[in-house]
């Protein structure tokens, strides 16, 4: 009896079996949500991250394409500056680029080329600012007019102020297609898909200040009274 009895102590009965598989499975549970919720916040931090890192180098594509931009009053029809707000912005220029601009080595030694940037409807509903490229006076190609290069999805907002010298003050229209803007000030605002909804997670404002300015008719005319350089000058 006393030996039955000491085997019995050191036995475990059903009771505390299932007591213990109850409370291994809050802790297997506890790990596994603390774990999914690392997982979700880690994803969430990745998808901020990358949104302001696609906003910033958008931001930075137009930089470097305003400030390379040229307008030639005289060929005004080739040459135009355009930008419409709203919500299918556009923003149109040329400009002669470097050969370090994105999809340069498709244009081979033609650097002034037609820039637009326009916010369209991206495959999954979502916008998209995208931007396509075509050297002066040639149409756009096949590729560039469905495969443009987006530059940023989920795309709230893209809005676009100019400094008008005349009323010394910011205007959200610029109708002087011939002339080119000293400053521009660029509102570009992305969004995100999370699991719950969706919510602006960047939005970037920068101003850029173009260092070109239209040139005038009469500098476009070799030999021209009054032209700089060796058409114009007297004695060249």
């Amino acid at each position: 009896m006393n030996s039955f009895a000491a085997k019995r102590r050191f036995g475990f009965t059903l009771v505390e079996v299932m007591v213990s598989i109850a409370i291994l499975s809050l802790v297997v549970a506890a790990i596994y949500s603390s774990w999914t919720a690392i997982l979700r916040a880690s994803k969430v931090g990745l998808d901020a991250a990358a949104t302001a890192q696609r906003s910033r180098i958008a931001l930075h594509t137009l930089e470097d394409s305003l400030s390379t931009v040229e307008l030639f009053v005289r060929n005004a029809d080739y040459y135009g500056f355009v930008a419409e707000n709203g919500s299918d912005a556009t923003l149109s220029f040329v400009a002669r680029l470097p050969k370090s601009f994105p999809r340069s080595g498709r244009f081979g030694d033609f650097d002034v080329r037609r820039l637009s940037y326009t916010v369209e409807p991206g495959k999954d509903g979502e916008k998209e600012l995208v931007l396509r490229q075509q050297p002066l006076v040639m149409d756009l190609d096949e590729d560039e007019e469905n495969y443009p290069l987006v530059l940023a999805r989920g795309v709230k907002e893209f809005a676009m102020e100019f400094w008008d010298l005349r009323v010394r003050d910011w205007v959200d229209e610029w109708r002087q297609t011939n002339q080119v803007p000293k400053l521009i000030k660029i509102t570009l605002s992305l969004e995100h898909l999370d699991n719950r909804s969706r919510q602006s997670v960047e939005e970037v404002t920068r101003v850029i200040a173009l260092t070109s300015s239209g040139v005038p008719p009469l500098f476009q005319v070799p030999g021209a009274p009054g032209t700089p350089g060796m058409f114009g000058q007297p004695g060249m």
